[in-house]
Formats: structure tokens, C-alpha cells, sequence
């Protein structure tokens, strides 16, 4: 039997207009600003009016370590949304904004997929709003505001061999990652070492994320370490008097996005920094206002549990006075097999055996998410190739750590198919079991913060770094910045930081190769292993096939 392909199912939506969205939100037109049809912002004068309404349910919606054979936690978030408001209940969900880049390179669409989307989602993968322009804009200006600074007779002192802020682009260039800026003679500026990271890694979008609101964001934007000064004092933004225009270039990005489901049921998507080398969480913004609208909002942390649902429940729901009532584990039969040594091209037949050796990687994660105090409950996603053993197989381990497994065809079935598992967050949501705590407290060290990370979470004997890497914590500490939280930089793709080493792997080392201070944003970036804070390309990206058809229509994005 054939299916239809995400982009055709997504083609075919029957979409109503995006006021009629707001509407179910309470949200009035005048406090909407369309993009079209089918897109808005949601304005903040609207935002402010809500805040004295009590707070809905959180759902966080999170993974086992993502595999080739396809997890699918973005699909299962708009399909629990959907399920939900199936089930009678006042839904919606929040996720992230697309990364142009990984959309050109290999890892295609973020808004869902089969009959579980959120539309219009060729606009969502590619410029939606242009929030992400913005942040690009904003960074750049304070990029181009640093350099003329020190052009212009340097008054802050700047030691331009201590800059900080590195630029950005949004598209995987592995060539940027390390540069010479300012080269061609005196006009040009003084020569020295520069490089980009990828715009969703930039500490603006960070900052866009966890912000409240303007007067919030400019404050962040100003907190901005740029740079050092000869006595290794710091220099911020505020100090270059950039945070200003920094805030106008980002005054509508921080309106969150309303767009709707393939069912009609509405959705955030705002933010998007990358879960492996930023916090990986839709922006507070978004989901607080979703709190005050809907009964139940269905949000998702990126990648696996071990890094979006950790920095989720360490620096977003700690930063923004929020928490869980319930988790969801997303795990799918093709990627337990894989987890348990089966090649991917051998997917398709049955491997009970292999399933049992995989589920180690899902209870790790089980056993995780609940030292947080928070009540799970995993979600098999269904593929038709999955067979009742198979399936039986999960049900059984997950059973074996105390909690249930619930079989989702959402892909298949769109809301009809998650009506059981929505049942079971509903129960788990109102059953007042959440005891919510995050995993460190505020006054612990940095260094011990890293560990208690790397020891509870990954599973690790040992955290590797010099002394430099323990001088500089220890600087920040006595500069008052001991009180952040940490924000690990790490593949995802293990518990380790050797991205073939799959299963719950224990007995492993975490090297930290370097550390930064986002003082904005509030937290410390710890980068481990190979992690590149810039992706590139791969050998065959998916920007060779994507190109516009004799209709006008994309081809080749999804």
C-alpha cells in the first residue's frame, strides 16, 4: 500500500483563515498581524492582557536518541495536540521555527509529517516570518558595531585578541567556521581571527527565546559579553551602545507565530536554537502565552531526552517559572531495533530479540526524565512495518520501569490514532503527581554542575578538562556568574560524545573541549567532544534536489 508524501497530505489541507485561529484563542483580528492567510503574529499588547489568567496544563514532548530509522517527535507533538482536542480537551502545541540550513543539507522539515502537520509548512521550512533574518541582522549589526567600535579609536579598550562574538549565517558553511576578518589594509580595520557559527547557535536567539518581553529582551541583548579588555575585564554590548537597535531589528521576531494544524487546531512555532549546541526549547514567550489560552499545551524539547528535555527542564522551565505535568518519550520499533545492532537497511523484518537489546537506550531515558518528578509516559510511534511482537516487546520493558507504553498511529490516522494516547496524558497531566525539580541547584559550582550532568544524565565515570577550561569557570564564578545554569554542547545522537557509541552506554568519559559564557541568555555553554557549533554539508545535500516546478510549487524539500 503507497502513501501520500508529507508535502502532497500538506498540499491538500483544507486550511481556514488564520483569524479564525485567533478567534478560538480569544485572540480578536486587531490583535493578530497576518502574514498572508494562513500565518500571523500574535501582538504583544495581547500577551500583556492575559497574564493574570491561571496556567494550563505543560506537556513536554521529548526522545530517545534520534537514529537514522526515524523517531518522529515533532509529528507526535501535533498529533497528541490534535488527539487532545479530539478528545474534547482546549489544546494547542509549541515548537520551534525551522534552521534554513539543515533544511539545504540533510535533515528536511520541522513541522510534523503524514496526516500530523503543522501548515503551511513549505513557508515554516523556509523563510516563514523571517524571524530567523532577523536575529541573523541583529547579531550582524553588533558583529559590524564591535569592529567600528575598535576602528574608530577603541574607546572601551577592546583587546582585539579577546573578541567573543564570533558571526553568523544561517546556512550550514563549514568554511566560515574559522576566518581572518578585516584584511586589505588600514581602511578595513585591524586584522584578526573571527569565525561564524549557524544563526540557530547565536546567543541572540537564545536570548529571543528565553526573553519576557522588549524591555526584557534589550536588557539580555545589553548583559552580552563581546569582548576583553588588556586587564580581562569584560566589555558588553550595552558599553558599544548596540542593544538599542538591536531591539528595534527584533521587535516583531518576538511576537510569536500563530499557524494551525492540518485538523485546524491551533499552534506557536517561534524560536529555534539547536538542542545539541544551544538549549533546543521553542521561546518562553510562546508557550507561557499558550499556558493562558489553552487547557493543555503540547510543547517539545529537541533532539533526545538527554539534551532538549534536561536543558528544558534545567534552564527554560527554571528561567521561566514554568513546569511539566507531564513528559512523553517518543521511541519508534525501527530505532530500537537499530539501537540493538540492526543495520538500517534490515529494518523491515521483524527482530524481537533486537528490540530487547535496544530498549536499553528508551530506559535510560525513562529512568532520567523521572528524576526530574515528573510522571511519563512513552509513545510508540507506529510504522506499518511494526509487528504485534515487536510492539509487545516495548510494552513489556517500558512496563519493567514503571510506566506505560501506548501505541500512536497518528501518522497514519491524524487525531483518530492518538485519541489513546491523549487519554493517557490527560490522566498523567490531572493526576497532580508532578513534584517538579530541576537536577542542580542555583549555588552549586559550574564545574560540579557539568558533572552532575554528565554523571546522572549520560552515565558517565569522568568529566575530562584542563586546567584552563577549570580556571575560566572559577573566573566567572568570582564575577558572579557562578549561579547560571549549563548548557551542554554535545552529539546527539549518544549518551556519549562518540556519536557511533548507541545503547546506554556506560563507563565513558566527557571531554570538555571548551566553555562559553552567554550572559545574556543566562547560561554557560559547555562544549564537548567534536561538536561543531557551525555544521556543514554533506557529500550529497538535499539542496541539489529542491527546485520549483512548471506549477510554481517546491519540489524536493521534504
Amino acid at each position: 500500500m503507497s502513501h501520500k508524501s508529507d508535502i502532497e497530505i500538506a498540499r491538500e489541507a483544507s486550511k481556514k483563515p488564520i483569524q479564525e485561529i485567533g478567534t478560538r484563542l480569544g485572540i480578536s483580528a486587531d490583535d493578530l498581524l497576518p502574514y498572508g492567510h494562513d500565518k500571523a503574529k500574535v501582538s504583544q499588547g495581547f500577551i500583556d492582557s492575559v497574564q493574570n489568567r491561571e496556567d494550563g496544563k505543560l506537556i513536554l514532548v521529548t526522545a530517545i536518541n534520534p537514529t537514522p530509522a526515524g523517531e518522529g517527535k515533532t509529528t507526535t507533538t501535533v498529533g497528541l495536540g490534535d488527539g487532545l482536542n479530539r478528545i474534547g480537551k482546549n489544546a494547542m502545541i509549541c515548537i520551534r521555527e525551522a534552521s534554513l540550513g539543515p533544511n539545504f543539507g540533510m535533515k528536511g522539515g520541522a513541522a510534523g509529517g503524514g496526516y500530523a502537520q503543522v501548515v503551511p509548512m513549505e513557508e515554516m521550512n523556509l523563510h516563514f516570518t523571517g524571524d530567523f533574518h532577523a536575529i541573523t541582522s541583529a547579531h550582524s549589526l553588533l558583529s559590524a558595531m564591535i569592529d567600528n567600535h575598535i576602528y574608530w579609536g577603541n574607546e572601551q579598550g577592546i583587546d582585539t585578541r579577546r573578541v567573543q562574538w564570533r558571526r553568523v549565517v544561517d546556512m550550514n558553511d563549514r568554511s566560515l567556521r574559522q576566518i581572518t576578518s578585516s584584511l586589505g589594509g588600514v581602511s578595513n580595520g585591524f586584522a584578526r581571527e573571527d569565525g561564524f557559527d549557524i544563526t540557530v547557535a547565536s546567543e541572540v536567539m537564545a536570548i529571543l527565546c528565553l526573553a519576557n518581553d522588549l524591555k526584557d529582551l534589550e536588557k539580555r541583548l545589553g548583559d552580552i559579553i563581546v569582548a576583553y579588555r588588556r586587564d580581562k575585564s569584560p566589555v558588553y554590548c550595552r558599553d558599544i551602545k548596540a542593544e538599542g537597535a538591536m531591539t528595534v531589528l527584533l521587535k516583531d521576531a518576538m511576537q510569536p507565530n500563530l499557524v494551525q494544524t492540518l485538523e485546524n487546531n491551533p499552534a506557536f512555532v517561534h524560536g529555534g536554537p539547536f538542542a545539541n549546541i544551544a538549549h533546543g526549547c521553542n521561546s518562553v514567550i510562546a508557550t507561557k502565552t499558550a499556558l493562558k489560552v489553552a487547557d493543555y499545551v503540547v510543547t517539545e524539547a529537541g533532539f533526545g531526552a538527554d539534551l532538549g528535555a534536561e536543558k528544558f527542564m534545567n534552564i527554560k522551565c527554571r528561567k521561566a517559572g514554568i513546569a511539566p505535568s507531564a513528559v512523553v518519550i517518543v521511541a519508534t520499533v525501527r530505532a530500537m531495533k537499530m539501537n540493538g545492532g540492526v543495520a538500517k537497511a534490515d529494518l523491515g523484518a521483524e527482530n524481537v530479540e533486537a528490540v530487547q537489546k535496544g530498549c536499553a537506550n528508551l530506559g535510560r531515558h525513562i529512568e532520567n526524565v523521572k528524576s526530574f518528578g515528573v510522571p511519563v509516559v512513552v509513545a510508540i510511534n507506529h510504522f506499518v512495518t511494526d509487528t504485534d511482537a515487536e510492539i509487545d516487546a516495548v510494552k513489556e520493558y517500558v512496563g519493567t520501569h514503571g510506566c506505560e507504553a501506548v501505541l500512536s498511529r497518528h501518522w497514519e490516522l491524524g487525531s483518530e490514532g492518538s485519541e489513546d494516547l491523549a487519554r493517557k496524558v490527560v490522566e498523567l497531566a490531572d493526576s497532580g503527581s508532578a513534584n517538579f525539580g530541576p537536577l542542580y541547584p542555583d549555588e552549586m559550582s559550574l564545574f560540579e554542575k557539568i558533572e552532575t550532568i554528565a554523571k546522572r544524565i549520560y552515565r558517565a565515570d569522568e568529566v575530562l578538562a584542563d586546567q584552563k577550561i577549570r580556571n575560566q569557570l572559577r573566573e566567572w564564578e568570582d564575577a558572579g556568574y557562578g549561579n547560571l545554569p549549563v548548557c551542554m554542547a554535545k552529539t546527539q545522537y549518544s549518551f556519549s560524545t562518540d556519536p557511533n557509541l548507541r545503547g546506554a552506554p556506560t563507563g565513558h568519559s566527557v571531554p570538555v573541549r571548551e566553555v562559553r559564557l552567554s550572559a545574556g541568555a543566562g547560561f554557560i555553554v559547555v562544549v564537548c567532544g567534536e561538536i561543531m557549533t557551525m555544521p556543514g554539508l554533506p557529500r550529497k545535500p538535499a539542496a541539489e534536489n529542491i527546485r520549483l516546478n512548471e506549477a510554481g510549487q517546491i519540489e524536493g524539500l521534504f
